[in-house]
């Protein structure tokens, strides 16, 4: 009778798991694993360069009487800090021109030009504004006048290698009463330029 008893007893406390039948146990859903998107750093534009430039210019003046246009060029060097997705940095350019102001009135000689410039990095390109005083050379007459005045523009490098750069510029310059003569200077240039990094 114990025996019977046990059994029962047995049973019965067994009972509750096999009511139900097997659990079933939810799987963990898959998740694949995430690879990371390889990003290639971009360049790192501090550090100093020197370069050249071709380019044309179109001189205007108040007057109308100094007007005309033709081909300039030359050197430029500067230095630039990467900031990270910013680029700030300073030029130094001389550009050589003879630009003849029309009706033998003259002609522009030169033009040197100190600017501030920043922009924005964007792979291996960056686009900057410009900022920054220039001085120009004229010959008018029998006179040789020169004057400074203000120049900005903006401008577009794009990193070939680690070393060499091209590049374009627009840039205006401003000369308002140009060396005393009662007549201000607007010259438009627009030049293509290359350089190398150091």
């Amino acid at each position: 009778m114990k025996t019977i008893a046990a059994l029962f007893a047995t049973v019965a406390l067994t009972a509750p798991a096999f009511a139900g039948g097997p659990i079933a146990v939810a799987e963990e859903p898959m998740i694949a694993p995430v690879e990371e998107v390889y990003m290639a750093p971009g360049l790192d534009w501090t550090g100093g360069y020197v370069g050249a430039q071709l380019g044309y210019g179109d001189v205007d003046s108040s007057d109308e009487t100094l007007e005309g246009y033709g081909w300039l060029g030359g050197v430029h060097a500067g230095y630039r800090w990467d900031l990270g997705n910013w680029v700030a940095g300073g030029e130094l350019s001389y550009d050589t021109a003879s630009i003849d102001l029309g009706a033998d009135a003259g002609t522009l000689d030169d033009v040197i030009a100190l600017k501030a410039t920043a922009g924005r990095e964007i792979g291996n390109s960056l686009v900057y504004g410009a900022l920054g005083m220039a001085k120009a050379s004229a010959t008018v007459g029998t006179a040789e006048l020169s004057d400074t005045g203000l120049v900005y523009g903006v401008g577009f490098d794009y990193a070939l290698t680690e070393r060499w750069t091209v590049g374009g510029e627009v840039l205006q310059h401003n000369f308002d009463d140009f060396d005393a003569s009662g007549v201000d200077l607007d010259a438009t240039t627009l030049k293509a330029k290359v350089a190398l990094r150091f």
